[in-house]
């Protein structure tokens, strides 16, 4: 068990981790995304609802 923890440290220095501006610029993309795919299928489930309701 201890040899797992030293290698995990180990291969988490080798992480390169994204700067500041870069760690801001994807939580934005990601923001973003998740907000456009929930208006997306919201969207389509209105649509699809409005179909059904008409049948």
């Amino acid at each position: 068990m201890i040899k797992f923890f030293k290698d995990v440290s180990r291969e988490m220095q080798k992480v390169s981790w994204p700067k500041g501006n870069e760690l801001s610029k994807y939580t934005v993309i990601v923001i973003l995304t998740v907000l456009f795919v929930s208006v997306f299928f919201t969207v389509i489930d209105l649509g699809i609802t409005q179909i059904l309701e008409l049948l």
